[in-house]
Order: structure tokens, then C-alpha cells, then sequence
């Protein structure tokens, strides 16, 4: 038996490449049960009923969901309407729908499909284990295949998950960083373990595809000012969407936060930047000020035909980055 489990859908991108690639894989791989997570399938922050029926209409048979389900209001009256969209079952009961489905596949087999979310940086819900030991006590004992999706923020608490339900579930399946780990694995008693699948949509999912200057603020670690930020601008080649200069300069916090990160105009802050600008675009560089920073600019990317100079108490580091998508 072949389940499908897609990582959180983000925005129309994300639903586009579901809607192009999923009749075929479910023909291909001979699906028989196809799963979701859909909690940022509007826009990023939600899901609507619209949405969520545009994602049944697709192929998908049960869709699970995290702490962004409750960002548009009208999923209120939905969620009670609409069994296979689940929400976290450790949320309490008085909240609108469920967060366990027992649902029959495509070969007739039945499956539970659990939707849980962690407690470590995350608005406050109650015990996920404890949660998730009242579900499998609610089930038949012939609903033999059994799959969790973890919303968690914190891999030790996905890792604690898997060992707690090792043996007792079919598969525990992290979600809600977006960032696909390369630890799957079949624990000792037969559970399948993932921390994070990923997510399905854009490259850069926070960032606006029609930006043409970007800027990434985040949080300073380990200095005096702990409660500043570091604002890192790229400025990008006009209709280009190639990085060909970033600059580091120290900024109080401002700007929309999400999740630790946040986004801010670098037309604010990029003065400092710009007398270096031109030169550094001549000879095809991207400055950095230290080399604490080399992984950022590596998210960023830049054309793979450039290079980028690290300034490190005088040295230089030059390394080549993939193209900019």
C-alpha cells in the first residue's frame, strides 16, 4: 500500500504544483490514499472552504493542518462540515472540527490519519502526547495503518514523538519548518520517522516574487545589543532576479515579524550600502561583512558564474553560489 504525504502547500504556487504533478504521481507510484498538509495554502497564512475543496477536487483525500488553520475565520464554520480537513487534535474541544479521520483508501483498507501540533515555540495547546494516546485509544483495533503529521517547531520534540509512537503507528511525519530533513528512517518497531518533509511552493515563500530589492532581518546572536537586528539588503539586477550586492548594517527591530524573521524595505536602510554598490556590481562580487553570515547569502543565492567575497579580519574567502531562482 502506497500513501502519498505532501509538506505544506504555500500559496498558489504551492496548489499549482499539486494540481500539475498529483494525478500523476498517484498513477504513477499507485497511490492509494493521497494526504496534505494545506495550512498555508491561502496566501500563506490559512485555508479557506474555497481552497480546500479546490484541493479535494484535485485528488487529495484528507487534508491536515497546524497553527496557521485558524488565520481566516470563515474556516469556523467549515471545519465542522468538512471531515477529511483536519485540525490539530490537541487543541481544546470546544474549537471547531477534529483533529483524528478513520478514512478507506483507494484499495479499500481503512486509515487514521492523526493531526497533531508541538508546544515548543508555539501558541500554547494542550499535551500532544497525551493527545495523541487518547486518539489510538479511540480506535478499532483493525485500523491497522496509522499516520500522524506532526506540526512541530523543535526537532528533539519530533524526535520524541516518533520514539513515543514507535510501534504504535505506521509513520510520524514532521511538518511546519518548510525545510526537508534527511534523517527518514524506520524506527526498531516498524514506524516510520521523518522530522520535516518540507514544504510545497516557492523558493523564497516569504519573500514577494515581485520584490526587485529584498532585505532579510534577523535576529543577532550572542552581542550587546541582543535586542537589535541585522539587516542584511540585496540589491537586485533590474528584471534580472540576480543577487549582485548585499551589505550588512545594524538596525533597531522594525518590520513585519513571522516566525523569528522578518521582512523590511532596504530603501530604509541601504545608504550605508550603496557607496559600494557599483563597484562590487562592475566586478560581479557580493560583499559580505563577515563570514558569520556566508549561509545566509547561500539562501539568498546568486548567479553561479559569480563570486563571492567574504571579508574575515582581512582574508577572503571565494566561493561560488547556485544561480539565483
Amino acid at each position: 500500500m502506497n500513501i502519498l504525504f505532501i509538506g505544506d502547500i504555500f500559496a498558489s504556487t504551492g496548489r499549482g504544483l499539486v494540481a500539475r504533478y498529483l494525478q500523476e504521481i498517484i498513477s504513477t507510484e499507485k497511490i492509494s490514499l493521497a494526504v496534505a498538509n494545506a495550512e498555508n495554502s491561502a496566501g500563506g497564512f490559512g485555508i479557506t472552504p474555497l481552497i480546500a475543496e479546490e484541493l479535494f477536487s484535485i485528488g487529495l483525500d484528507v487534508l491536515t493542518s497546524g497553527n496557521h488553520v485558524w488565520d481566516k475565520k470563515e474556516i469556523f464554520d467549515y471545519l465542522p462540515r468538512q471531515p477529511r480537513l483536519l485540525r490539530p487534535a490537541n487543541y481544546p474541544k470546544e474549537l471547531p472540527g477534529q483533529g483524528l479521520l478513520v478514512t478507506k483508501a483507494r484499495n479499500g483498507v481503512e486509515v487514521a490519519v492523526i493531526d497533531l501540533q508541538g508546544r515548543a515555540h508555539m501558541p500554547s495547546t494542550d499535551c500532544p502526547f497525551h493527545a495523541v494516546d487518547q486518539m489510538l485509544a479511540s480506535l478499532d483495533a483493525s485500523v491497522k495503518v496509522r499516520l500522524v503529521d506532526f506540526h512541530a517547531e523543535l526537532t528533539s520534540e519530533k524526535m520524541a514523538m516518533g520514539w513515543h509512537l514507535n510501534g504504535r503507528v505506521s509513520a510520524v511525519l514532521g511538518t511546519h519548518t518548510h525545510i526537508p530533513t534527511a534523517d527518514e528512517r524506520i524506527l526498531a518497531g516498524g514506524t516510520a520517522y521523518q522530522t520535516d518533509v518540507g514544504m510545497t511552493g516557492p523558493s523564497y515563500p516569504a519573500c514577494d516574487e515581485k520584490l526587485e530589492v529584498g532585505a532579510i532581518v534577523h535576529q543577532d546572536v550572542g552581542v550587546a545589543h541582543h535586542r537589535g537586528r541585522r539587516v542584511l539588503p540585496v540589491f537586485l539586477e533590474e528584471g534580472q532576479h540576480r543577487a549582485v550586492h548585499q551589505q550588512n548594517v545594524g538596525v533597531a527591530a522594525a518590520g513585519r515579524e513571522r516566525g523569528g524573521m522578518s521582512f523590511k524595505d532596504p530603501r530604509r536602510v541601504s545608504e550605508i550600502g550603496q557607496a559600494h554598490q557599483q563597484a562590487e556590481k562592475r566586478n560581479g562580487l557580493v560583499g559580505l561583512g563577515d563570514v558569520g553570515h556566508f549561509g545566509v547569502a547561500a539562501e539568498l543565492g546568486v548567479a553561479d558564474h559569480r563570486d563571492v567575497a567574504l571579508d574575515a579580519g582581512g582574508d577572503q574567502l571565494r566561493q561560488p553560489l547556485r544561480e539565483f531562482l
